[in-house]
């Protein structure tokens, strides 16, 4: 008989790969999917239902009730709403300023230039809760408790969007830059007609990283508000956990974690195309 071909062992090997990179892919879905399926189930469940040993692992038929509960308990309305102002003017205030403190360093000579990007970049050492004290007297100082002026603007300066606006902005050759020169584009018609059509997958990659960033916000938006009115989504789920010996309604807190996961999913299902290819091919 024959040996098998070097073509055949070769397709043979890859469709070994093949299956293998499909479990691990299966492998992985189940890991990161099954958590947010439990969640959902105990959400559709009694307290009774809940407690009892062993759990079961399908959904019940007590879902509006303790979505409509938790709804009405919480006012998880203003709480989405103040999320999602909170994570809008975050995300776009954050690459708002990284682009321009990028076109900036990239498309302007002067005197130090390299220690202002590096202070920039410095900053990614000092996240928020290392300088949050001074930051809320600051906030104190300008009238700024519990407002959105107060639970946004202190976040919307960002080294990372910064650094990476940078980066995108070097790989623009010289060509484009001498060309609306010539045709006589001043700084500000070359960033807006341009540098910003070439950077739309840029930013909304960066528009998703940001909103999650500033909608999974926690301890800023409780220690800058101090009415239920201006809380935030993260907080009021907290807040139905007691910190006590009382046992938690495990159902009402997963319906309300259920309904604070819709918009930053529906975010990263609209842009994930962007998203992707934003992360994945740099160079335009």
């Amino acid at each position: 008989m024959a040996a098998p071909s070097p073509m055949k062992k070769r397709k043979r090997r890859t469709g070994r790969q093949e299956l293998l990179i499909h479990l691990l892919l299966i492998f992985s879905v189940i890991l990161i999917g099954f958590p947010l399926y439990y969640g959902f189930v105990i959400s559709t469940q009694s307290m009774d239902e809940v407690t009892k040993v062993p759990q079961s692992l399908l959904p019940s038929n007590h879902l509006l009730e303790n979505y409509i509960k938790i709804w009405n308990r919480i006012h998880m309305g203003r709480l989405l709403i103040n999320s999602c102002i909170v994570a809008l003017v975050v995300s776009l205030g954050k690459i708002a300023i990284s682009i321009l403190s990028a076109f900036a360093i990239v498309f302007f000579n002067f005197r130090g230039k390299q220690i202002a990007f590096w202070l920039i970049f410095i900053t990614l050492m000092l996240p928020v809760p290392v300088r949050i004290i001074s930051t809320y007297q600051v906030v104190s100082y300008l009238g700024w408790v519990d407002t959105y002026a107060g639970l946004t603007i202190p976040l919307i300066a960002s080294a990372t969007a910064t650094f990476l606006f940078r980066q995108f902005y070097l790989t623009i050759p010289d060509d484009m830059v001498d060309a609306a020169k010539i045709d006589g584009a001043g700084p500000l018609r070359f960033l807006w007609s341009i540098l910003l059509p070439n950077s739309g997958a840029n930013i909304a990659a960066m528009f998703v990283v940001m909103f999650i960033y500033g909608w999974n916000q926690y301890l800023w938006p409780l220690m800058v508000t101090s009415s239920d009115k201006m809380s935030v989504v993260v907080v009021g789920i907290a807040s139905t956990v007691p910190t006590g010996t009382q046992l938690p309604e495990w159902n009402l807190v997963m319906a309300a974690a259920m309904m604070a996961l819709l918009p930053p999913v529906l975010v990263v299902i609209f842009l994930q195309r962007w998203f992707v290819h934003g992360l994945i091919e740099p160079e335009k």
